[in-house]
């Protein structure tokens, strides 16, 4: 697949920024798993154009997690423009503009989603940070701002125009958030409307459901929460497309040593003080299902030292040994 003068593989799995979530360490572990394309957590421009310190950590990376695009948001011209610029010095593979995201704190500054409502706005956008840059630059957005203003049909026209190469679609309107069901019955409408390619999101869980996304004719499918849940998804769902055979469930020895893997990137990348009480968050995926599990994440939730995270995720391995072969017969 082409974005601009990125290729990348046909049919790609890619990683949706998440805010808090997709940091260095969580984009090299879905590299790592099997994931096409990465992209930093979303970056307000205003933040990156003043050179804010905590945004410009956001918006860094490492070769190890290419093909990347940084996304950023805002909704002034010349802040896009001018962080754009500032972003392409580090030379990543693409500027995303996120023109979805529906936190009202965002919304009422009159970026992320709050586009949907001024397209006028949204073109002028788009239109400067294509201009800022040599890069190609992508838009990731949603259907409209309710059920009664969908205007993705005009928006995908409207991106195309204005020089974005690929466009995201999560198929929600801005007032849903995360609730109801992703109505992807829109991308085989907006994929017949545009020749850039079109990548497909929301409720995506596991490797059926990116085949059922791709059957709709988007050219790639993107996951989000389905990735923080399960990190395996990428290498499951490629498994499945290329076979049609679900891969067994990782072993409870496949899930500590990966937890680990993951924990110790990001105290490499972060340091301990800052990495430990954040990634709390990512043991429910890695543990998710697992009987006896409660005693270990509570346990978890108290420790502040690296080496007695590690030790702990050894010792509930260790007490539970015959439960890891079980999971994997």
């Amino acid at each position: 697949m082409r974005i601009g003068s990125l290729i990348v593989q046909d049919k790609p799995i890619c990683l949706a920024p998440m805010e808090d979530v997709t940091d260095t360490s969580f984009r090299v572990m879905a590299k790592r798993l099997g994931a096409d394309i990465v992209y930093t957590e979303f970056t307000s421009s205003e933040a990156v154009i003043r050179e804010i310190p905590k945004a410009l950590r956001k918006i860094t990376f490492t070769e190890e997690e290419r093909p990347i695009g940084i996304q950023l948001f805002g909704g002034v011209e010349d802040s896009m423009e001018g962080a754009a610029r500032k972003a392409a010095e580090l030379c990543p593979d693409l500027i995303d503009i996120n023109c979805g995201c529906w936190v009202k704190n965002h919304v009422m500054r009159g970026s992320g989603a709050a586009l949907l409502k001024d397209l006028s706005q949204f073109e002028k956008i788009v239109r400067s940070t294509v201009r800022a840059t040599h890069l190609p630059v992508t838009v990731k957005t949603r259907l409209g701002w309710d059920e009664k203003s969908i205007v993705i049909l005009d928006v995908a026209r409207m991106l195309e125009q204005a020089g974005a190469k690929a466009l995201t679609l999560h198929c929600r309107t801005r007032n849903q958030a995360h609730r109801g069901s992703a109505d992807w019955s829109w991308l085989e409408k907006v994929k017949k409307m545009i020749r850039i390619p079109l990548i497909g999101n929301g409720d995506v869980t596991d490797p059926q459901d990116v085949k059922q996304m791709l059957e709709t004719g988007c050219d790639g499918v993107m996951i989000g929460r389905g990735a923080i849940s399960n990190p395996w998804i990428f290498h499951q769902a490629k498994h499945y497309l290329r076979t049609g055979e679900l891969l067994p469930e990782p072993t409870l020895k496949e899930r500590v040593e990966l937890c680990i893997e993951h924990f110790k990137l990001a105290v490499d990348r972060k340091g301990v003080r800052e990495a430990v009480i954040p990634f709390r968050k990512h043991y429910a995926g890695y543990f998710k299902g697992i009987p006896y599990v409660s005693q270990l994440r509570a346990d978890l939730m108290k420790l502040e030292e690296c080496d007695t995270v590690i030790n702990r995720l050894y010792q509930f391995l260790e007490q539970n040994e015959p439960l890891s072969l079980a999971l994997k017969e």
